[in-house]
């Protein structure tokens, strides 16, 4: 201890200090604080999966767009109550050539457009082969609604479907109409035969001429069956005029 530090150490005691304050560094600043993060942005709202495209629509004349809108509201039979969406059709007016099924599958109740599953994708497949766009053709079924689990429709609900298919026919006024598949074929026909005696013949249907053919689900399953299915549709799109 120093002479002076000494002294002053007396000094305070004498006026009754008993400690002596220490001098201490002066504390170093806290860090300034870090910035607040700025929140993410909150992910987009997932929206599902982006919808199939759809065919263009062409453009209608009113009296059709209101038979069309009459058909989509239809709840004649108990199908109206299980369906997702009325499967109308999907074509210009005066095309040559018209295709019937039987039924909408479940990828065209969820799309609204008939024959875009694997077996419509068959058939527009096989058409462009042939060198025929689907839009050259009309496409529809008889019944407009999905039978629950793609059942075998029952004849209340074609009966009471079958007013509008002969209405959209006299719309389109094909100048032949190519039925795909039993149901289809023998309903329009009004027969029992099947379809493996009647197709690929020529007969009359609601005022046209009607060729029956398989049904392209059952191409599907029967590929052998496929060299028949691309000479019945090549022999009506030729008499159709779409080919040479």
């Amino acid at each position: 201890m120093t002479k002076h530090l000494k002294r002053h150490v007396e000094l305070e005691r004498l006026f009754g200090a008993d400690f002596l304050p220490i001098a201490r560094s002066p504390a170093a600043p806290p860090p300034p604080a870090a910035p607040a993060a700025k929140p993410l942005p909150a992910p987009p709202k997932d929206s599902g999966p982006p919808s199939p495209a759809r065919s263009e629509e062409p453009p209608y004349p009113p009296d059709f767009r209101e038979f069309r809108r009459e058909v989509l509201e239809c709840t004649k039979c108990g199908l109206s109550s299980s369906r997702t969406q009325v499967v109308f059709g999907v074509g210009a007016l005066g095309v040559p050539l018209m295709f019937v099924g039987e039924a909408p599958g479940q990828d065209e109740d969820l799309q609204g457009e008939p024959f875009v599953g694997r077996a419509g994708q068959l058939l527009t497949r096989t058409l462009k082969e042939l060198g025929v766009e689907r839009s050259q053709v009309y496409i529809g079924n008889i019944l407009k609604c999905r039978p629950p689990a793609n059942r075998t429709p029952q004849p209340d609900e074609m009966s009471a479907c079958m007013p509008w298919l002969v209405k959209q026919i006299g719309y389109v006024k094909p100048r032949i109409i190519c039925g795909l598949g039993n149901i289809a074929v023998q309903t329009l026909l009004n027969t029992k035969t099947g379809i493996t005696r009647l197709r690929g013949k020529y007969a009359q249907a609601l005022g046209v001429q009607f060729f029956p053919t398989f049904h392209p689900a059952y191409i599907l399953r029967n590929m052998g069956e496929l060299r028949l299915f691309k000479e019945d549709l090549r022999t009506v799109c030729k008499d159709a005029g779409l080919i040479s």
